[in-house]
C-alpha cells in the first residue's frame, strides 16, 4: 500500500509523540501536522510561571522546539535539532493557551531550516523561533513503498 505524504507525516508525528514524555508532562498537544509543518498548543498553568508571574521562557522554547520536531520529523526520517534560537516579544500570561505554528523554510539533503511562531489566545505573536535540523539514522516505521 502506498501512503500519501500526509499519511506519512501523521504516522511519523504519532511515532515521535508516543515517546515524548517531556511534551506530555508540559501538556503539549499536537493539533495538526503535514509534510514540513506542525501546529501544537500548550496551556499556561500555574506550574509554568516564573518569578515574575509569567510563563517561563524555557517552557515557551520547549513548545517551539516540540513544534519544530514534529515539522522536521514529518518525512519518516529521524531528525534532531542542530541549532535553535528564540526571540521573545511579549510574555505568556497565566491561563492563556499558546499555539506554536511551525513551517519548513528549506529542506535539502540532511539539513533543514524551520520557522516557528508562538501566539497567545489573542493571536499576538509572543515569540519567534528558528531551528536548523539534521537528519540522523532511523525511521518511525518501516517504509514499504
Amino acid at each position: 500500500m502506498v501512503m500519501s505524504a500526509q499519511e506519512i507525516a501523521e504516522k511519523s508525528s504519532a511515532g515521535l509523540d508516543a515517546k515524548d514524555a517531556a511534551a506530555r508532562s508540559l501538556g503539549i498537544v499536537v493539533e495538526a501536522v503535514s509534510p514540513g509543518t506542525a501546529q501544537l498548543r500548550m496551556p499556561i498553568t500555574p506550574d509554568k510561571l516564573n518569578g515574575h508571574g509569567m510563563c517561563h521562557g524555557g517552557l515557551i522554547f520547549a513548545l517551539a522546539d516540540t513544534a519544530f520536531a514534529h515539522a522536521c520529523n514529518s518525512y519518516n526520517q529521524r531528525v534532531v535539532a542542530q541549532h535553535c534560537s528564540v526571540s521573545f516579544m511579549a510574555p505568556g500570561m497565566p491561563g492563556d493557551v499558546l499555539t506554536a505554528q511551525a513551517r519548513e523554510v528549506h529542506h535539502a539533503g540532511r539539513s533543514g531550516i524551520y520557522d516557528i511562531e508562538i501566539r497567545n489566545c489573542s493571536g499576538e505573536v509572543i515569540a519567534q523561533f528558528r531551528g536548523h535540523s539534521r537528519t540522523i539514522k532511523g525511521q518511525y516505521f518501516e517504509d514499504t513503498q
